[in-house]
């Protein structure tokens, strides 16, 4: 029935009909959240645009220097070898795209001019193409106007295999064009519902063409702008020392009137998330830091020091385990994990069933999580309309037993199972973080009475998530039999669940940016995601993720712990607006100091 509904009104809507304020209002008396709602419009063809946060400074610069904490320190400043959120978000201080999403998914343009819609004739109905006019005036950092070169230069470099970009999946087969000196289209190869991926948020991150022109390709790793950035964002480059501190300084030339508000920033990198959040809240010593993963009874207690406060930002943030599919141990073609490989243990799905059932997700939230992560049994957590309601996750240390009893895994005189001569003995790896190791804790304990044993290894976050392709500990690598992070879903899910797809594989060949880690496929699942992509009804697509998730969590080489919402520390005179679902840093124009 509410399918129906929600044709109807769309209908309406792209009819004339049907204001879209009324639409949302409609659909918020039908239990869907705003957000949902703005990306249904969206991928009905019908984008709303989102408005800036609010901003009080009547003039540029004045505010001294903000003081910034990542514990999970950055080692590199190109956004499209940025595998982890803490390059992300570094990058982003310099770079933009062309739109991003404001907390309700609506787009809200930056370096664009306006937002391509019908109405506009910027914004095909068939879904295959559109129009981006660029804003004028805009200078990069050294003083080059920005122009459509730059644009279609930036989808040239992400999109060249040789690059080994971690976008490179957003831009294959997308054809961007220069119209003019200041318009770029884009035509899909298909009817592609969620057109605003490619060259939005994250993804579409501008790169200078000037800067990058030397090294696409074979010799994207040796461009000096990897570490020493040239954006159009509010703040210029000054020193960086990767995995310690970065510095920049106000962009005198910024395109936005009155931004930025402090004349430099600082971010100091290391240590970990409990100091991170004292510094904040309990001495003041910084301005902002991201906290997650420390519990919650600990932020509480350093919320009483009274210099801040905590965040807590919705999103669709995930954290969970996942078991590899591949063999990390032997090397296959002279690549470990490679993805003819398969696991010896783990391609048997007693054992993967065994091991879900020994992760208490509600003991997890109860005891560890509170504010910051509900339990959930599935992968896909945001937004709301897409999250399935079939999975019901499940804690039996004695279910575990007798799933592994069944399959023919028995106790040996040291308590450990094995099989065949092989042993259910796994290393279990995670960024250096005492929420984690916590975590990694109790799951061992549950294991240990199921007669498997975990060898836990912390692995320093500035590794773990770094992107040098010869360091045998990233996350990209997985050479590992298990491993846990959290990932972050956007407003729309396809880029997300494009993890799982069998073409984006992480592997020697491309440098181990595929966002695939562990080598998992599933021919259903990839031809739900293909069909998804160009799948304009939108309650067909919803289902399609659904499926999505169904599959690859029930398969359990991922288990799912939590739904993790961003948590941040605030200064109490800091105005530093929530950036939704996008990067923390997505709004940093617009933060000031009261005063």
């Amino acid at each position: 029935m509410q399918e129906q509904v929600l044709r109807d009104l769309i209908d309406n809507v792209r009819a004339g009909r049907l204001p879209r304020r009324s639409f949302v209002q409609q659909l918020l008396g039908l239990g869907i959240a705003a957000p949902m709602a703005s990306m249904l419009l969206l991928s009905a063809g019908l984008a709303q645009t989102g408005t800036l946060p609010p901003y009080k400074p009547q003039r540029r610069g004045g505010g001294g220097t903000l003081k910034l904490l990542a514990w999970e320190a950055p080692v590199l400043l190109n956004p499209h070898f940025a595998a982890g959120l803490k390059d992300q978000n570094a990058s982003r201080i310099f770079y933009e795209p062309l739109a991003t999403f404001d907390e309700e998914a609506n787009l809200v343009p930056v370096l664009a001019a306006e937002i391509p819609s019908r109405e506009a004739g910027t914004l095909s109905a068939d879904g295959k193409s559109v129009i981006w006019k660029l804003k004028r005036g805009v200078i990069w950092h050294d003083g080059l106007p920005f122009t459509a070169d730059d644009v279609v230069f930036t989808a040239r470099y992400v999109a060249d295999p040789a690059t080994a970009a971690v976008n490179v999946t957003t831009y294959r087969g997308v054809l961007i064009e220069k119209v003019d000196s200041h318009t770029v289209r884009v035509t899909y190869p298909h009817p592609t519902p969620f057109w605003a991926q490619t060259l939005v948020a994250t993804p579409g991150l501008i790169l200078p063409q000037h800067v990058f022109a030397d090294y696409i390709g074979a010799r994207s790793r040796e461009c000096p702008a990897n570490l020493k950035p040239v954006g159009t964002g509010p703040y210029k480059f000054v020193e960086f020392k990767p995995g310690d501190w970065l510095r920049g300084q106000a962009f005198a030339g910024y395109h936005l009137p009155n931004r930025p508000h402090f004349d430099a920033f600082e971010l100091k990198g290391g240590g970990d998330a409990i100091s991170a959040a004292r510094a904040v809240l309990q001495t003041g010593e910084y301005d902002y830091a991201a906290v997650g993963g420390v519990d919650d009874e600990i932020l509480q207690r350093l919320e009483g020091g009274g210099k801040g406060k905590v965040r807590i930002l919705a999103g669709n943030a995930v954290e969970f385990i996942t078991l590899n599919h591949a063999d990390p141990w032997t090397e296959v073609e002279g690549e470990r994990a490679h993805p003819k490989s398969r696991h010896p243990a783990f391609r048997d799905k007693p054992v993967r069933d065994a091991m879900a059932l020994l992760i208490d997700r509600q003991g997890m939230q109860d005891h560890l999580f509170g504010r910051t992560g509900a339990a959930t049994p599935n992968f896909l957590v945001g937004p709301p309309r897409y999250v399935s309601k079939n999975l019901k996750p499940e804690f039996s240390i004695a279910k575990a037993n007798q799933t592994l009893d069944a399959a023919g895994w028995k106790k040996g005189a040291d308590g450990i199972r094995a099989k065949a001569e092989v042993k259910l003995k796994f290393v279990f790896q995670a960024a250096t973080n005492p929420g984690r190791q916590k975590i990694q804790t109790v799951i061992k304990d549950a294991c240990t009475k199921a007669g498997i044993e975990l060898e836990l290894k912390p692995v320093v976050s500035a590794v773990f998530f770094g992107s040098d392709a010869a360091n045998p500990d990233t996350f990209q690598k997985f050479w590992a039999d298990m491993q846990m992070y959290v990932t972050t879903g956007g407003p729309d899910p396809q880029r997300h669940m494009e993890r799982y797809c069998s073409w984006d594989m992480a592997q020697k060949a491309n440098k181990w940016a595929g966002r695939n880690v562990n080598r998992w496929s599933n021919p259903d699942y990839d031809a739900a995601h293909l069909a998804a992509q160009s799948e304009l009804d939108p309650v067909k697509r919803v289902a399609l993720f659904i499926k999505m998730n169904d599959i690859v969590c029930s398969d359990h080489y991922v288990i799912p712990l939590a739904q993790r919402p961003s948590v941040v520390a605030v200064a109490n005179k800091l105005s530093a607006p929530p950036s939704g679902t996008t990067l923390l840093m997505d709004t940093l124009a617009h933060w000031y100091k009261d005063v």
